[in-house]
């Protein structure tokens, strides 16, 4: 092993001379030469602000400056099955939320760690890759509440726009796109237990299909945004061929830290730090906020907008008194439900991670580096508290062909925050073996948290309070599809494998029958997991509602020349993960800037 992790950073370094000398560069150009002023300043190179920085960058006659916090992204991010290694580097801005009351009894300090991206791409970098839309209703609720434009029927078209799909079996079916700029693809290479997740779901009455076609509820191996095997991030995708346009400028490292806001509520510019200088931008037509659900709140309420009674705490002059912060949302889980089996085929980093591997990832992109961060499987179910008649599901499950206990406690432990007490106590005993996974998630929880200021200094983290099961509804519901978990796990399939539930007991829950419902309630609190979605801080809506920060054209709500553009501004959660959807709004969003352009906007 020691030798292994010698050679795996030249290798790294050879991947990096492959890519840099391809068109599957993950390094976009980027320049410190910065005009005084542009038609548009965005500010975040993220999972959306990449996409609106291509598109209206488009037009030669524009001049577009897009302002990233962050750096250039770390080799390993490449590597799907090496995702979450990326979390708590320098690729992440490293949040923590604060001490939950109802969760999170097995983390340190009752904190669950928020890993967001800092880093050209944004989450895109970070995420695991997994291309997943939501349900049509969860978009035809927004139109009916107020966001006028965003049914599904309206939202579909800007999905295909930016996908190129590339798997035969998938791309022509009717439900995908070819040719956009967002690669996404069926991982080349499978474990027996990612087929045997497919073939548990179908003994147990769900279909395996297409979860992005005519029919949510199912089981499937799921599609990433992935490209030659590698990661395709938002930074790749969008910003690679883009950067090389003159009027383009994309500045890494740069730090805004005010919208600059005139007496007639029009924004005109920012204020920006970047190697130990402060800087001003001014913008002719607009600023566009793309920071995501924890930093553009954070940002808009830095420059006076935001609620009243907040800001002026802090002494920050209120310029709009808008519900900023609120309304955040989460897809929360519980990481408890595991299982051992006795044949060597999962996804253990010391089989793995060979010189062999690498070296068939580098040159073909193909092998078990390939794999989305080790999920091999998604099922979306209905618990009793869905509709089952319903094409709705109200649980979302991901399959890890490994568990906590596969790196021995390396990685997966501290980026998900267990205590050491936990970890010993759970995982230790299971260390060296073969295991896998069934991480249930609630697809639209009821609870909601808030960001808000701990400080005016923008360099202070702003306090994150999901208030994850709050409402009690939630924890209900996720007991019910942790059993779910714990029926698809036992199905012929998995037991020709030896398949048999973890035995150790998580501490503080040793007093209820082992998988009993209190059992399962007592871990989903103690070993409580985020999916890394936050939304919903910005909520959009109409003109009128009282809770909508921007209207259902992402413009704030009494700023003249200021939107925002990142899964902020979504009213609800969508039921699956959320990086998609958040391409498919900056695309929606470049066209109504575009619209704007031409005095056609409404």
């Amino acid at each position: 092993m020691g030798i292994l992790i010698s050679i795996i950073p030249s290798l790294l370094s050879l991947l990096t001379l492959l890519y840099l000398y391809s068109d599957n560069s993950f390094l976009p150009p980027t320049t410190n030469i910065v005009q005084h002023e542009y038609d548009y300043i965005i500010v975040g190179a993220g999972s959306a602000g990449a996409v609106v920085a291509n598109r209206l960058s488009e037009n030669p006659d524009i001049r577009v400056l897009l302002l990233e916090a962050g750096g250039a992204p770390k080799l390993k991010s490449e590597v799907p099955i090496l995702a979450a290694q990326l979390q708590m580097t320098r690729n992440d801005w490293g949040y923590l939320t604060v001490p939950q009351k109802h969760s999170c009894f097995g983390l340190i300090n009752r904190q669950m760690p928020w890993p967001r991206g800092k880093v050209l791409g944004g989450s895109s970098i970070l995420n695991y890759m997994l291309y997943v839309r939501g349900n049509r209703r969860d978009y035809d609720q927004w139109a009916r509440n107020g966001a006028d434009g965003w049914s599904w029927k309206e939202v579909y078209p800007y999905f295909l726009k930016s996908e190129d799909n590339q798997d035969p079996h998938t791309a022509f079916n009717g439900y995908h796109g070819t040719g956009g700029y967002l690669t996404v693809n069926t991982p080349p290479f499978v474990t027996p237990l990612g087929y045997a997740f497919e073939q548990s779901a179908l003994f147990m009455g769900y279909s395996v299909n297409d979860i992005n076609g005519v029919r949510q509820t199912g089981a499937t191996i799921p599609q990433g945004t992935i490209r030659r095997g590698s990661r395709c991030s938002t930074a790749k995708a969008f910003l690679s061929s883009a950067g090389k346009r003159p009027n383009l400028d994309i500045v890494i490292n740069a730090f805004v830290t005010k919208i600059l806001i005139d007496s007639d509520r029009r924004a005109r510019g920012v204020l920006y730090d970047k190697d130990g200088h402060a800087f001003e931008a001014l913008a002719r037509r607009e600023v566009i906020v793309s920071a995501g659900s924890v930093n553009t709140p954070q940002l808009l309420m830095l420059s006076g907008i935001g609620p009243k009674k907040q800001l002026k705490k802090f002494g920050i002059p209120v310029i709009a008194d808008l519900p900023v912060g609120e309304n955040l949302q989460d897809h929360v889980g519980s990481a408890g439900i595991h299982f051992v089996i006795d044949d060597p085929i999962s996804l253990l980093p010391n089989r793995i991670l060979s010189v062999k591997n690498f070296l068939k990832f580098i040159t073909m992109g193909k092998g078990p580096l390939t794999v989305l961060g080790g999920c091999e499987g998604l099922a979306f179910v209905n618990t009793p508290f869905a509709n089952h008649t319903d094409d709705w599901p109200d649980i979302e499950i991901h399959f890890i062909s490994s568990s906590p206990s596969s790196d021995e406690g390396v990685s997966i432990r501290k980026v998900m925050g267990l205590t050491d007490e936990d970890f010993n106590a759970v995982y230790v005993p299971y260390i060296g073996k073969d295991t896998f996974t069934m991480y249930p998630v609630l697809l639209r929880p009821k609870s909601r948290g808030r960001i808000y200021l701990q400080s005016a200094d923008p360099y202070v983290k702003p306090k994150i309070d999901p208030r994850y099961f709050s409402n009690p509804l939630d924890i209900k519901k996720l007991v019910q599809g942790m059993k779910i978990c714990l029926k698809l796990g036992l199905q012929p399939p998995f037991l020709k494998m030896g398949s048999r539930l973890f035995e150790t007991k998580f501490p503080g829950c040793e007093i209820y029958p082992l998988y009993s419902d209190l059992y399962l309630e007592c871990v989903a609190r103690t070993y409580t997991i985020t999916i890394y979605h936050p939304v919903g801080t910005c909520k959009m809506g109409s003109p009128w509602d009282p809770t909508a920060v921007v209207d259902s054209h992402l413009r704030v709500i009494g700023i003249k020349g200021l939107r925002v553009v990142d899964a902020s501004i979504m009213p609800t959660i969508v039921s699956g993960n959320t990086n998609a959807p958040v391409i498919m709004i900056a695309e929606k969003a470049s066209d109504f800037i575009k619209l704007a352009q031409l005095g056609m906007e409404k």
